[in-house]
Formats: structure tokens, C-alpha cells, sequence
């Protein structure tokens, strides 16, 4: 039996059978077949799928040895048909496939092989999607970097903990990949890699067969090369779009503190937001979202160390080190300590039930600044964590730049105003795209 055909399959392995002759097509006709956005796989003839797939799986044979973005590409036919059929996605490493990798982004877990698919992906392929393979992040989803490196940049990380997921959407690798984020893990990696990352309502999506960090936060989440891709998968996986329409945009007063490519990049969006027309508001939460953050941290070290508890007695130090501190810190918590967070978040959540009321849409930036160099560190999420902890739908979108690496602008609306968001994530990327004058680091 060779190595291909063993059930515990080896990192960056490729099982490529059926499809090898197209993967041979000439630079010329690689180009002619390339479908990249997923409103053009959306547009597309069955055909021009099938053949597109095969340039998806020539892409990553060529880029992934740098990128990194794939722990293994294998893939598996679809259960059923709908919108998204013949349409390929990736899906995070954390979240269980049935005969596919699922260590966790753990080496303590290498050669795992999943036993059933998760409910998400379930429904995907049902929807006639094609799992590719599985996109690696950090280990259980928490800090520690894996070795994806950024598309845009490959000195820099692609953020985390959703980091192959982006950086394979990025690559141009599949039109869409399925993410989670307890803390940033979505929306901060599409900031850094410059496409679309959303992240739902709290709830709204099932998490049956995802990996918990902490389940009071822990949330699926998607990414897209653009919001109008975005919008596209919501509405074919069954949700609704709504409608465009013209809302009050609040924005936190004073600043939330950003690095100065990120604020100088934020200005300039604003006024072009203002000069297109747009009401923009200012709301004094900026000491609320700090201390929301904060109140999010503690929470996920709080379930996270007692999710992970027995895990660290059979495993004890081949565990991740990052987690292993986790565990260690949150045991040593008091309930008193969680309560104390809960209690906060949701007296804060009619309070911010409120202002959106008045003001549908808040928009920060997505992430302190563009993404680090290096790979020792995915970057600080607590531009992303406040929504988070109030379970609101959230998004991050490129903002034009004219140099440097990418930035994100992100929205917020009240839980469950998912379309919302999305609509007004398109129109405002429509906006900040043709403008005369376009933000810049």
C-alpha cells in the first residue's frame, strides 16, 4: 500500500486521483478556466466548475509549498446538489470531516482522522458543495502560529486562528473556506490577508462537530475574496440578504487606539464615507469595547481550561505550551471571576441593542494594523473581541489601499441583523472601491 493510500495520511499530502490530466493544461488555458470570486463559480456552467477545480488543485500544488495554507487536500464528492454545486471550499482543521485530517493544528494530534463530518459541512455538501481538504491553524484554535504563511506577503503571518482558511481564500486557492473565531479568528485574518471574513450571529450556525475553545463565544464563520461574494454564500446556503439600504453609521468617540497606518486608513474611509453622503455618528463606547475585550479573554480562559482539563492530565506537557498556560491560568479562576464577566456582557447587550436602535451599523477598524512580520505572532484581536463577547454579526472588508500590506474596515450590527450588515458591507466597499480618492497607509 503506498503512502497515499494510508487511513493516517501525512502532512500536505495530495490525493489528486481523477483529476491529474487536468491539472497538465498550459498557462494559457489555466488562465482561460480560472474562476476566482465565488459570484463567478456561482455564474458558471457545471462544466467550467469541474474544469475550474482542477485549476484550484494546480494552484495549490504550485503556491501551498510556500503558503502552507492546507494540512491536506483530498476531495470529496458532494451528498447532494443545490447552489453551490461543484463549488470546492476548505475547512478548518478544528472542525471534524469524516475521513479527512482533524488534529486540532496540533502536533499531539498528528495523523487524526476524522469519524463524521460536522453539521456545517454536512449541510454544504448537501448544497452540493466539494470539501477540498482541511486549512491549518493554530493549535485548538488559540494562539500558538502554524507554519501558513500571509499571500499578500509571505514575511508576515496571515493572523489566526483561522490562518490557512484565509490564506488559501487569498491565494485564490477555493472561493470560500469555513473559519471559527472565539476571540478575532475570523475577521482579524481577513484583515490581514485582504478579503472578506464574516462572522454570523451567535447561534445562528451549529457548531455540532467543531472543536470548543470556549462555547459561550465560540462561532463559525466564512470567509470570501469580497462582500458580495459574502452576501452570494449567505444566500445560497439558505439565509436571508434582505435589502440595500441607507443606514446611520456609528463610530467609537474617542478613537479606539490603532497602529498609524491603520487610523490614517480609517480617517480617510470616513471621509469618503461622508463625501458619498453617508450620516456618521459618534458613540462614546470606546472604554465599554476595551473592557469587553477583557471580559472576553477572561471567559475564554475560564471554559477554555475546562474544556481542555482532561485533555492536559492525559497529555500534560506534549500539549501546545500557549495552551497549556491557558489551562493552567483559567483553573486557577473562580467562578466568582466568570460571573462577574458574564453578568457585564449581558447587562451590555440591551445597552448596545439600543444604540443600534439609532445607529444600525458601527463601523472600527478590523485589527490594530496590517498584519506583523514574522510568524511568532498572529496578531491582537481585541479590535474583534468586543463583538464577540455580545455575539453580534460582524464583518471585515478590504479597504482600498495604495500601498502596503492590506487593512480591513469592519461592521457590526444587532444580534440576529445578519443581512444587515452584509447589504451595507457591499454598499460601503462599493463606495470606498470607486472613489477618486482611495484610503492609504
Amino acid at each position: 500500500m503506498s503512502s497515499l493510500d494510508t487511513p493516517t495520511m501525512e502532512r500536505r499530502t495530495f490525493l489528486l486521483a481523477g483529476l491529474a490530466a487536468a491539472i497538465g493544461a498550459t498557462a494559457a488555458k489555466e488562465q482561460s478556466l480560472r474562476i476566482e470570486a465565488l459570484t463567478q463559480w456561482l455564474s458558471a456552467t457545471l462544466r467550467a466548475r469541474e474544469q475550474a477545480i482542477s485549476v484550484c488543485l494546480d494552484r495549490i500544488r504550485k503556491m501551498d509549498p510556500s503558503i502552507h495554507a492546507w494540512v491536506q487536500v483530498q476531495p470529496e464528492e458532494p451528498t447532494g446538489t443545490g447552489k453551490l454545486s461543484g463549488i470546492p471550499f476548505g475547512v478548518k482543521d478544528i472542525v471534524e470531516t469524516r475521513g479527512l485530517s482533524t488534529a486540532y493544528g496540533s502536533p499531539a494530534y498528528k495523523g487524526r482522522i476524522g469519524t463524521k463530518d460536522a453539521a456545517i459541512v454536512r449541510d454544504l455538501r448537501a448544497r452540493g458543495g466539494i470539501l477540498l481538504g482541511k486549512t491549518d491553524c493554530t493549535a485548538f484554535a488559540y494562539t500558538t502560529p502554524p507554519p501558513t504563511r500571509n499571500p499578500r506577503d509571505l514575511t508576515h503571518t496571515p493572523g489566526g486562528s483561522s490562518s490557512g482558511s484565509a490564506a488559501a481564500v487569498a491565494a485564490g486557492m477555493v472561493p470560500f473556506a469555513i473559519g471559527t473565531q472565539t476571540r478575532g479568528s475570523v475577521l482579524r485574518p481577513a484583515s490581514f490577508c485582504g478579503v472578506t471574513g464574516f462572522k454570523p450571529s451567535y447561534g445562528l450556525l451549529p457548531m455540532e462537530g467543531v472543536l470548543p475553545l470556549a462555547t459561550s463565544l465560540d462561532t463559525l464563520g466564512f470567509f470570501t475574496n469580497t462582500p458580495t461574494d459574502m452576501l452570494a454564500l449567505w444566500d445560497a446556503i439558505g439565509h436571508p440578504t434582505g435589502s440595500a439600504e441607507d443606514y446611520t453609521l456609528g463610530v467609537p468617540e474617542p478613537r479606539q487606539q490603532v497602529e498609524p497606518a491603520m487610523a490614517a486608513a480609517f480617517e480617510n474611509v470616513l471621509m469618503v464615507l461622508k463625501k458619498a453622503g453617508a450620516t456618521i455618528r459618534p458613540l462614546d463606547i470606546a472604554a465599554t469595547l476595551a473592557k469587553l475585550s477583557d471580559g472576553n479573554k477572561e471567559i475564554m480562559f475560564y471554559e477554555g481550561a475546562r474544556f481542555h482539563e482532561q485533555r492536559y492530565k492525559e497529555y500534560g506537557s506534549r500539549l501546545d505550551p500557549a495552551l497549556v498556560d491557558l489551562i493552567q491560568q483559567g483553573l486557577a479562576m473562580t467562578t466568582k471571576q466568570s460571573d462577574e464577566d458574564v453578568q457585564f456582557i449581558e447587562a451590555c447587550k440591551p445597552r448596545f441593542s439600543a444604540l443600534f436602535g439609532t445607529t444600525p451599523v458601527i463601523l472600527t477598524p478590523a485589527a490594530p494594523g496590517p498584519a506583523p512580520l514574522g510568524l511568532a505572532s498572529t496578531g491582537d484581536p481585541r479590535m474583534n473581541a468586543p463583538w464577540t463577547s455580545l455575539g453580534t454579526p460582524a464583518i471585515a472588508i478590504p479597504i482600498p489601499v495604495t500601498s502596503g500590506l492590506p487593512l480591513g474596515l469592519q461592521l457590526t450590527a444587532d444580534h440576529g441583523q445578519d443581512s444587515r450588515v452584509l447589504t451595507t458591507a457591499v454598499r460601503l466597499h462599493g463606495i470606498l472601491s470607486g472613489a477618486s480618492v482611495k484610503a492609504s497607509t
